[in-house]
């Protein structure tokens, strides 16, 4: 018996070696840590139960029958975050470049199956060579099943991937399909095609890290949702997001302690709004000054900041949160903003997190690079996004609310439950001098004639007084009893219920 239970210490100690202590060792050279390391920062201490741990390739070409490492590249189980379960995978760079083969890809299906079945999130830390050449289409087709299984756990389990060296090629489609992309600066970089490709292509000069670096894909494209220093900061917070989500969309988000008053009084919020109409202040001082703690988890804050996207907490319980930012192209939506937003409300309604949109919008952004990137579409996606979503949707309305933006921005015709407007707030179809403008053209040539149109339109239009009189605006509240205000209407809607006509799937503008 005791010969057994020592080869069966034997064989875990293989497997828990990775690919060997040379190439551990490289991977702590270049600041990275291994598979192993990554998911005892991630999970609760002592959590971790793993699968397929003796699992090993089957392929017999090239040679490859003479190295069958166990693991096969891959670490799977689940554990536990904060006490709530979780399922994971770690790719291990040491064990044949985290190659991706068809058993490899089998142990990370196989933990996507029982996340799905048992209502818990999937977290993927991603550092693979890519597919496994030796193995051909047997290596492709793991891929294909991977991503048909990122589909079906679409809107069910919250997916994140932190992406922690290479992720090339089709290995990228994977992470992109998940809810939320991390990333570690300098050290992970995801492309379609390499650098040494897009030379022979197009004879571009472009290094790894300017095509696919960190700061490239939470800048650039908007691939990323955060890039953090390195692997430590980067598991804590995913750590901390888990700990914001719902584990699936059969259950609400955890409601933690918390110690901040819900009827919290912020005077200083009566003077946030600068008397200049053109001024601008920071959407952020209000979103921190409204949560519990001033805790505020912020996504994407890199790309498109005239929009702000993120978590924050009311009396424990998670609530997302939208705004324009004027501290940014005035708080205007464009193409980024609009897909940034459209993306994040959509999340917000698979799992039942509530809304918040803090409006200060003067409209859509003008210009031919607006128009001819399709603004109109994108744009329209917020508006869909907005339109679909049936989860609790409280709106405050702190200064400008002009055109279609205002409709956009989870407006009463949205099917927002509360909207709320400070009394700064200016509700209208444009500015007062444009209006002014068309409205009295034959006055156009007279500058002290348009500045008294104008001022009568402001007077008549630039206040929350005609909006709440025909009932889009629910109530003009005081500044300083946002918070107040905010957490009561939450509270009132915890057991909101929506009946909408049968569909398939709607067909969202993409």
């Amino acid at each position: 018996m005791k010969d057994i239970l020592q080869t069966l210490d034997d064989r875990r100690g293989a497997a828990r070696m990775g690919g060997g202590a040379a190439r551990v060792e490289a991977q702590h050279a270049k600041g990275k840590l291994t598979a192993r390391e990554r998911l005892e920062l991630l999970l609760d201490e002592d959590s971790f139960e793993e699968f397929d741990m003796f699992v090993a390739h089957r392929c017999i070409d090239f040679g490859m029958e003479e190295n069958r490492p166990y693991g096969d590249g891959v670490v799977t189980g689940w554990g536990t975050i904060n006490g709530r379960m979780v399922y994971v995978f770690s790719q291990d760079f040491t064990v044949l470049g985290g190659s991706v083969s068809e058993t490899h890809a089998r142990k990370i299906c196989k933990i996507m199956d029982m996340a799905v079945a048992n209502g818990a999130p999937v977290i993927g830390l991603n550092d693979s060579g890519g597919a496994r050449i030796q193995e051909g289409v047997d290596s492709l087709a793991g891929y294909g099943e991977i991503f048909q299984r990122n589909i079906l756990a679409s809107g069910v389990v919250p997916q994140i991937s932190v992406i922690m060296g290479p992720c090339a090629g089709g290995a990228v489609y994977s992470p992109a399909m998940t809810d939320f992309i991390f990333m570690v600066k300098d050290s992970s970089y995801m492309f379609v095609t390499g650098p040494d490709v897009v030379k022979t292509v197009t004879n571009e000069q472009v290094t790894a890290e300017e095509l696919g670096g960190a700061t490239t894909h939470t800048r650039k494209s908007s691939v990323a949702d955060g890039a953090f220093e390195n692997d430590v900061e980067a598991l804590a917070e995913v750590r901390r997001l888990v700990d914001l989500l719902p584990s699936s969309n059969r259950e609400k988000s955890p409601v933690r302690p918390f110690f901040d008053a819900p009827g919290r009084i912020e005077p200083s919020l009566d003077t946030l709004v600068p008397d200049n109409p053109n001024t601008p202040y920071d959407m952020k001082e209000l979103i921190t000054k409204l949560a519990d703690e001033r805790d505020f988890y912020e996504i994407q804050e890199e790309f498109a900041k005239n929009m702000i996207t993120g978590f924050i907490r009311l009396e424990g319980r998670t609530v997302g949160v939208v705004a324009n930012q004027p501290m940014v192209l005035a708080g205007c939506l464009d193409i980024d903003s609009s897909r940034k937003a459209a993306r994040f409300v959509r999340f917000c309604d698979c799992f039942e997190i509530p809304l918040l949109t803090l409006v200060d919008v003067p409209g859509f952004l003008p210009g031919t690079t607006q128009e001819y990137g399709g603004v109109i579409k994108h744009g329209a996606k917020l508006l869909f996004a907005y339109g679909e979503a049936t989860v609790p949707k409280v709106t405050v309305i702190t200064r400008k609310a002009y055109g279609g933006a205002y409709d956009v921005m989870a407006s009463k015709h949205l099917r927002a439950d509360f909207n709320y407007a400070w009394p700064t707030a200016e509700i209208a179809v444009m500015g007062a001098k444009g209006a002014a403008e068309i409205i009295h053209r034959a006055d156009a040539g007279d500058p002290d004639k348009i500045a008294a149109h104008a001022k009568d339109y402001e007077d008549r239009f630039a206040n929350p007084f005609v909006a709440a009189e025909r009932g889009f605006i629910d109530e003009v509240i005081m500044p300083h009893s946002t918070r107040k205000r905010v957490s009561r209407a939450f509270a009132s809607l915890r057991k909101k219920e929506v009946q909408r006509p049968w569909k398939k799937h709607d067909n969202i503008p993409l």
